[in-house]
C-alpha cells in the first residue's frame, strides 16, 4: 500500500555511502514512508549494490549527472501522489523513531511546508553538523549561519537547542517538505546545480508566507563534505556564486542594492584575505570567477525576481536577522548563535 511520505535519497557514485547507511533509513523508516533512490548515471557499482542488497527500495536511473537540484526536480516529478517528500543525503545515519515527530509536527500544523531534525556530525556525535545543525537563518547580507554552527565553528550539542523554532531554512541533507508547497514554490532552481539551493527554495517558501521549522525531536548522523569538501574551489565558486543568484531573486526592492553594494565588497575581502592569509590561489581564483558569472547571469534572472517580488505575502521574515553575522562573529567574537542578543 503506497503511503503519503517518500524518502528520496540522490546518488551519484555514492555506493559506500549507500552500503554504509541505507540500511538504517530501511530499518527506521520503511513502516512510515516509500524509499527511493534516484541515481545520478553513477559509474560505480550503485544499482547493482541495490538490486542486491535493498530489493524494496526504488530506483529511478538518470542517463547523465543532473546535479542535486535538478536531479531531485526529475525524480520527484515521478513520484506523484505522495503529501511529503523527504530529501535525504546518502551519507545520513537516521536513527530509531526519526521520522514519527517530523511527521506528527506537520500533519498537525497545516501552516509549516517544510522542516528538518536536529543533524550531528557522524565522525564526532556529540557534536553538531556543518550543513543544518539545528536549523538555519540569514543575516542581513545574506550569509548562512545556523544554531549549532557560524561559520566553521560548531557547537557541542548539549541540548541548549532542543525547541523547535521557526528557521528560514532547513538543510537539504535532511528535508522534509509537502509536496504541494515545493511545486507552488517552484522547486528547487536547476542552474544552481549544487550549493544555495535549498536555502533559496526555503526562502521562497517564506515569501509566499509559509513557515519552515527545525524538529529537535527527530536526530540524525551526517558525514558531510562527501561530494565536494570543504576548500574544494568547485564549492567556493557554486556558493559565492549561487548565494549572490538568490540574494538578487529574493531581496525586497528596497535592500537590494544596498546590499548588492556591501556584498561586491565584502566578497573582494574574502578572496583577497583568501590569497594573503590563506595562499589559497584556487580559492581565490573562484570567488573572482564567481563574481563575473553572476554578473553575467543576472539577465536569466530578472522574470524570477519579478515574480517572487510580485506574490510576496510577508514582507519581514524575522528570520532573516537584522545584523552582519560577519560584524558578530569577527568583531564581536560572539562565536555561538546564543551569543548573538535578540535585538542586535
Amino acid at each position: 500500500m503506497k503511503k503519503d511520505t517518500v524518502i528520496v535519497i540522490l546518488n551519484w557514485n555514492g555506493q559506500k555511502m549507500l552500503a554504509q547507511y541505507l540500511r538504517t533509513v530501511e530499518n527506521y523508516s520503511r513502516d512510515e514512508a516509500d524509499i527511493v533512490v534516484a541515481d545520478n548515471a553513477s559509474t560505480d557499482n550503485s544499482i547493482d549494490y541495490l538490486r542486491r542488497n535493498h530489493p524494496n527500495i526504488g530506483i529511478i536511473i538518470f542517463d547523465k549527472n543532473w546535479g542535486f537540484a535538478e536531479g531531485y526536480n526529475r525524480a520527484l516529478r515521478q513520484l506523484e501522489g505522495y503529501k511529503y517528500y523527504v530529501l535525504l543525503n546518502s551519507d545520513v545515519k537516521v536513527t530509531h523513531h526519526w521520522l514519527t515527530p517530523l511527521l506528527e509536527f506537520m500533519d498537525a500544523h497545516e501552516e509549516v511546508a517544510a522542516c528538518q531534525p536536529k543533524l550531528l556530525s557522524m565522525r564526532n556525535p556529540e557534536m553538531f553538523e556543518y550543513a543544518g545543525a539545528a536549523g538555519g537563518f540569514l543575516d542581513k547580507y545574506g550569509y548562512p549561519f545556523c544554531r549549532g554552527r557560524i561559520f566553521d565553528s560548531t557547537e557541542m550539542d548539549t541540548g541548549q537547542y532542543d525547541q523547535n523554532v521557526s528557521i528560514l531554512w532547513a538543510t537539504g541533507a535532511c528535508l522534509m517538505i509537502r509536496s504541494a508547497a515545493y511545486w507552488e514554490a517552484g522547486g528547487l532552481d536547476t542552474r544552481f546545480f549544487a550549493h544555495s539551493e535549498e536555502i533559496d527554495l526555503c526562502w521562497r517558501l517564506r515569501l509566499l508566507g509559509m513557515k519552515i521549522f527545525c524538529i529537535t525531536d527527530s536526530i540524525v548522523y551526517h558525514v558531510g563534505g562527501g561530494t565536494l569538501p570543504q576548500g574544494n574551489p568547485t564549492k567556493t565558486f557554486l556558493n559565492f556564486r549561487n548565494n549572490l543568484t538568490m540574494l538578487y531573486k529574493n531581496l525586497p526592492d528596497n535592500e537590494l542594492k544596498h546590499v548588492m553594494k556591501v556584498r561586491l565588497v565584502l566578497d573582494y575581502i574574502a578572496a583577497f584575505s583568501t590569497l594573503i592569509l590563506n595562499q589559497n590561489f584556487k580559492d581565490f581564483q573562484a570567488i573572482l570567477k564567481a563574481r563575473r558569472a553572476f554578473k553575467k547571469w543576472i539577465p536569466l534572472f530578472e522574470d524570477d525576481r519579478k515574480l517572487i517580488q510580485k506574490l510576496c505575502k510577508e514582507k519581514h521574515i524575522p528570520e532573516r536577522k537584522g545584523y552582519s553575522i560577519l560584524w558578530q562573529y569577527y568583531i564581536k567574537k560572539r562565536r555561538t548563535f546564543t551569543d548573538i542578543p535578540n535585538g542586535e
